[in-house]
């Protein structure tokens, strides 16, 4: 069993296709993915205001999909520790007290300045952009990153997309690190059946 443990913030759930390469991700074993239902409940309530095109029920859906193909990723019981913590945003809390419940040793967020490394650090705790926890994973292990990418891209029908599309639509995510390094892993795997 994988050893890092990430929890998810909301934001990094919000955009599906962000959400579908982390799940992804989650799926490969290199780490845990955390998150709880009030991280559930702010990307999916966001998503129901930006989106009126989406229902509560289709998201919910997609909500019981997630906890159902992690093992363990709920995390419950954290709500005591909400009021001992000290935030820039005190709506951010519940994060930093389900990642610390969780175990986690890092919050997958893109809003880093709402996770100080000086409250994070005495919980052992690190806040990633998914940039730069996906880069960390391509490092430790490109083969099963570029397997869990290639995964995704096949599983996406409507469209489907090409190697390149979907490289480019992860770049629209905020990922031009992870991307960069993918394309130059696709280029040597390339290279090589040459």
């Amino acid at each position: 069993m994988a050893a890092l443990i990430a929890f998810y913030d909301a934001n990094v759930l919000y955009p599906a296709e962000l959400r579908n390469f982390l799940m992804h991700l989650a799926l490969t074993g290199l780490f845990r993915a955390k998150w709880s239902a009030a991280v559930h409940e702010e990307w999916i309530s966001n998503l129901l205001k930006n989106r009126p095109d989406l229902t509560r029920e289709k998201l919910e859906r997609t909500r019981q999909l997630m906890d159902k193909a992690t093992l363990d990723a709920l995390v419950e019981g954290y709500e005591d520790l909400i009021p001992t913590l000290s935030l820039p945003d005190e709506n951010d809390r519940h994060v930093v007290a389900a990642a610390i419940r969780g175990q986690a040793q890092v919050i997958v967020s893109m809003n880093l300045k709402d996770f100080p490394s000086e409250v994070l650090q005495q919980y052992e705790i690190e806040a990633l952009h998914p940039d730069e926890f996906i880069l960390q994973l391509i490092d430790l292990a490109p083969n099963v990153v570029m397997d869990a990418a290639e995964a995704h891209r096949r599983s996406l029908k409507n469209p489907p997309m090409s190697i390149e599309e979907f490289l480019a639509s992860l770049e629209a995510q905020g990922l031009p690190k992870s991307v960069a390094a993918l394309r130059t892993l696709i280029q040597r795997t390339t290279d090589m059946q040459h």
